[in-house]
């Protein structure tokens, strides 16, 4: 089905009042667009069929957990949260993809979750008291019920196929069921059943306010604000510097769900949309607070902070989960919305395109549980992870491998990042926040003229971004592009004729008369520099991406009982390199940008693909060694200097982007 996004729908949320002793909403600074506006091309198209060709399309044939008896189904099988995952990721790919074996696969999920609610409003799984002792869930006796945190997990599964289809049974579903919970939490709090619920009721929160903006019932911000106070107070935390420092201290098991890095980074949109309910400003004031003390104290060089699974500082030894990446990037997505800061937007990029893809195989069909930056190998081990390890299985790349909740949700990552590429924005046009291949169809202008824009690119390896408009008439709408924070001086031209330069970190507006046939190119240069991260070390930049080793890899398969089949990856050359401080001192005289294979269509994140390299000179550091099976950071003088022993043959060494890579150095000592 078609679905083209009209922006009366934006209209009518801002006509909503409320009374004076109510929350005041605000409207998103943009807005998200239907599923099926947005088809992705290019080569994150051809990501999204390796995942539909792989695990994301297939787990509910190859994962007996989902496969066999399911309870999402009617069954007695799983009926917490790996379902709902696995159909978070899996739904927005069959729209994204227009596949209809894919849609009918997870309609069947939907179906029967829509058609066994139960008359008080209840939905999910059969629970033990319904089938033991034919109890009828209702507010009474909620207690029969069972978790909230899946249906949490689930209500994003609904409103995401609703975005796709317009199926008229989803808003009086969920109406009925946040009707039911309104009324349960009373006696059956978030927190009753696990405290996974209590620690991610933002989700919840969150969908309640999304029905709100369809049907302006007011019991729904009442139901927001009751499910915000009995969760975990993020907002609070975020936004007060005794929870990261604390996080930083403690690694015992006090408080740990506090530091869980998969609840963080669901934890992290939590501030936004208690500003979203509420307007009040403190809300935005603490999501910068926090986000900011988090990045500083745990942040890593590809774009996320540490979680093995709880927040382990800003060591380039520490591992993070990939639930973690893509609940952050999902909140990100979200935070975008409400906020319209670009600060969050950068942060979706450079999370994206360097921590995102080097946590799965090429297939997609095996994981990490846990990453690490400087990576020297791939193997089990005891690492330096706050998890308790157990078999040792965390860091190899598995179906199985850890824990599994990271092989169910894994597939949001990526198709939730192609459906925020684009945005309506309130003033009847389109932003374009985040870039990457695709065509997208909406309606804008005062007339909602149907428009279509192409964007051809290679981004995020090339600087250009090219808009081809389709459009029926003539049509005068704003068009928002955003210019990372990364970029000194972007351009931008309509039909080859410069219309307006602007520096990094704003987001342009083009207010003009467009005509079908219209081309805007974006030019985005990208120059070579250094940051500096945890112990002192340095990593290379180039745009969004963040550059690593590269080391030729040999991968070996093998098995262990309880997980099933498992690769290991070690390197072939040495690692153990600092770069040159004439690198620090002047990145673009001393690094070396090399265009490597074109990026094209069947575009894969791994070394034989690398599209650019960069050369760099380096020294190695004879001492700096595997410890525990870490690299741990050699120690620098306040000028960042390694001031040890060090080969006196000057190397040339190279980097490529870091998302193609499994075994790396990111974060590199610098020697004289």
């Amino acid at each position: 089905m078609k679905n083209v996004f009209s922006l009366g729908f934006l209209s009518a949320l801002l006509s909503l009042t409320v009374s004076a002793q109510s929350p005041k909403p605000v409207p998103e600074k943009y807005r998200e667009l239907p599923l099926s506006a947005i088809k992705p091309t290019g080569w994150l198209r051809h990501q999204l069929q390796i995942m539909r060709d792989g695990t994301t399309g297939h787990l509910d044939e190859i994962y007996s957990k989902i496969s066999n008896d399911n309870g999402w189904l009617g069954g007695k099988g799983d009926a917490w949260e790996e379902t709902p995952y696995w159909l978070d990721g899996a739904v927005p790919l069959a729209y994204l993809l227009d596949d209809k074996a894919l849609q009918q696969k997870v309609a069947k999920y939907v179906n029967w979750v829509i058609e066994n609610q139960r008359p008080s409003g209840y939905f999910g799984a059969t629970t033990k008291d319904e089938r033991e002792k034919n109890v009828k869930i209702d507010v009474a006796n909620c207690a029969s019920g069972d978790d909230w945190w899946p249906k949490m997990v689930m209500l994003k599964v609904i409103q995401q196929y609703y975005s796709a289809t317009n199926d008229k049974r989803v808003v009086p579903f969920m109406t009925k069921y946040f009707h039911y919970q309104l009324q349960a939490l009373k006696s059956c709090p978030v927190g009753k059943w696990t405290e996974w619920a209590a620690s991610r009721g933002a989700d919840n929160v969150m969908m309640a306010q999304w029905l709100y903006g369809i049907t302006g019932d007011k019991s729904l911000l009442e139901l927001a604000s009751m499910i915000e106070s009995q969760s975990f107070q993020w907002s609070e935390w975020l936004g007060n510097r005794d929870w990261v420092i604390g996080a930083a201290a403690q690694q015992n098991g006090d408080h740990w769900m506090r530091r869980h890095a998969v609840n963080v980074g669901m934890a992290l949109k939590s501030p936004a949309v208690n500003y979203q309910r509420t307007g009040d400003a403190k809300f935005l004031r603490s999501l910068k607070t926090g986000f900011n003390d988090l990045m500083t104290l745990h942040g890593l060089p590809m774009g996320i902070f540490s979680g093995d699974e709880d927040l382990h500082g800003n060591d380039p030894t520490q591992g993070v989960e990939l639930c973690a990446i893509v609940e952050s990037m999902f909140s990100l997505e979200k935070i975008i919305g409400i906020t319209g800061d670009i600060q969050y937007m950068d942060a979706l990029e450079r999370m994206t395109f360097n921590a995102l893809p080097t946590q799965t195989t090429d297939d997609y069909n095996a994981k990490q549980y846990f990453q690490i930056a400087n990576q020297v190998h791939v193997k089990r081990g005891v690492f330096n992870f706050s998890l308790p390890f157990g078999r040792e299985m965390n860091n190899v790349f598995g179906m199985r491998s850890g824990y599994t909740c990271c092989l169910a949700n894994m597939h949001q990552g990526w198709t939730k990042f192609a459906t925020h590429l684009w945005y309506a924005s309130p003033d009847k046009g389109l932003a374009a926040l985040a870039y990457s291949p695709n065509e997208v169809t909406a309606k804008v202008g005062v007339k909602q003229t149907e428009v279509t824009l192409r964007e051809s690119t290679t981004y995020p390896f090339d600087e250009t971004i090219r808009f081809d408009l389709s459009t029926p008439s003539d049509v005068q709408f704003p068009l928002h592009l955003r210019i990372p924070s990364w970029c000194q001086k972007a351009m931008v031209t309509v039909n080859g004729k410069s219309v307006q330069t602007s520096e990094g970190g704003k987001i342009i507006v083009l207010n003009r008369l467009w005509k079908n046939g219209d081309k805007i190119m974006l030019q985005l240069p990208m120059a070579v520099n250094t940051s500096n991260w945890g112990r002192n070390s340095r990593t290379v930049e180039r745009g969004p991406l963040v550059y690593a080793l590269k080391l030729e890899e040999t991968w070996q398969k093998e098995n262990q009982k309880e997980e099933g089949d498992y690769f290991t990856v070690f390197p072939k050359s040495d690692w153990n390199y600092g770069l040159l401080d004439k690198i620090v001192k002047d990145p673009a005289a001393n690094l070396e940008v090399k265009i490597g294979k074109p990026v094209t269509d069947t575009f894969v994140w791994n070394l034989q693909n690398a599209p650019l390299e960069i050369k760099a000179s380096a020294k190695k550091i004879p001492e700096w060694k595997i410890v525990n099976d870490v690299a741990p950071q050699p120690v620098t003088d306040r000028d960042g200097h390694f001031l040890g022993k060090v080969d006196d043959n000057v190397e040339t060494i190279t980097l490529v982007p870091y998302g193609c890579t499994k075994v790396r150095v990111v974060a590199f000592p610098i020697v004289k």
